[in-house]
């Protein structure tokens, strides 16, 4: 892999979705030379993404990950309340990552979240490289572990609760879902990489996934009303709508960095599906499609690898 390149990975927001995400990356994987976190300079995440960002840069590999989604997300996409589906979400996180802080990471990461109060971004990160300013008094991931990072960033307020941190400054920070900033966040990389970093947009190769677009799941009327439904299409509107725009701003202002952005349509309606799914039939066949995807974009994310 040439020197003197900033290799990114980029991974989107899509609650269960990032089965698919997980298919993709699997194959990526196998034709490395070496483990993903070698491999890629900066590895950002939003929501579901920030989830197998984290667990990429602490040196996982994609099968690892892939039995931890098997084992819980299902678990808790099935929870009935926010609080539910927060507490099962909490306690996944620090069993996986325990007391963990952005220090221990092996690459650079970032983990892409909300401010609820000052509806700004907050973006957790592992190196004092990645400061945009204030490098004298950076702090990896602002002095909190990963799982608190993560939960923040997958907290898709209503229907999980909003996240409150503690920073290293003392700050309390409420804190809502990554995707309503930047669902898709390489852009968010990329100002890392061509920012402090220093990269020529022209020595950047971006590797963007996302999690797939499907049908709607149908479901009879009392059903749609008890699973609060047309709430789950204005979360999953507004995260497709943001998902676009970034990556349609990615393509403007970064027109010279070669990127391959694996995220394709599907419109059979076996595979309607939403964010909440928690059928493992269904996500595995998710995890099918992110697999043929690769297939589909081979070639376009050979050249990211290794030109």
């Amino acid at each position: 892999m040439q020197e003197g390149v900033c290799r990114i990975l980029s991974l989107d927001g899509g609650g269960a979705k990032g089965f698919y995400s997980l298919g993709v990356l699997a194959e990526v994987e196998a034709v490395l030379p070496q483990p993903i976190h070698e491999s890629f300079d900066l590895i950002f995440g939003t929501s579901t993404g920030s989830i197998i960002a984290t667990l990429l840069a602490t040196g996982k590999t994609v099968e690892e990950i892939h039995c931890l989604y098997r084992e819980h997300v299902p678990h808790i996409m099935q929870a009935k309340k926010p609080r539910e589906r927060t507490r099962r979400l909490r306690a996944v996180g620090e069993k996986v990552f325990g007391e963990d802080g952005f220090d221990t990471v092996r690459t650079g990461l970032g983990v892409v979240t909300t401010k609820w109060q000052l509806e700004t971004p907050m973006i957790f990160k592992s190196m004092q490289t990645q400061a945009h300013g204030r490098r004298a008094t950076f702090v990896p991931g602002f002095g909190c572990t990963l799982a608190d990072a993560v939960e923040a960033s997958c907290s898709a307020y209503p229907f999980f609760e909003r996240k409150i941190v503690k920073t290293s400054t003392g700050n309390d920070v409420e804190l809502f879902d990554g995707g309503y900033v930047a669902n898709n966040p390489a852009l968010y990389a990329l100002a890392d990489a061509t920012g402090p970093l220093g990269f020529a947009p022209t020595e950047c190769r971006v590797l963007s996934i996302g999690c797939g677009q499907y049908p709607e799941p149908r479901y009879p009327f009392f059903e749609r009303m008890k699973r609060r439904f047309w709430l789950v299409q204005l979360l999953q509107k507004t995260l497709e709508v943001n998902t676009a725009s970034m990556d349609q701003l990615r393509q403007l202002l970064f027109a010279t960095v070669p990127t391959a952005r694996v995220s394709d349509h599907f419109n059979k309606p076996e595979m309607a599906t939403d964010l909440f799914e928690h059928d493992l039939n269904k996500l595995n066949l998710l995890r099918q499609q992110g697999s043929e995807s690769f297939g589909r974009y081979e070639n376009k994310i050979h050249d990211v690898l290794f030109s």
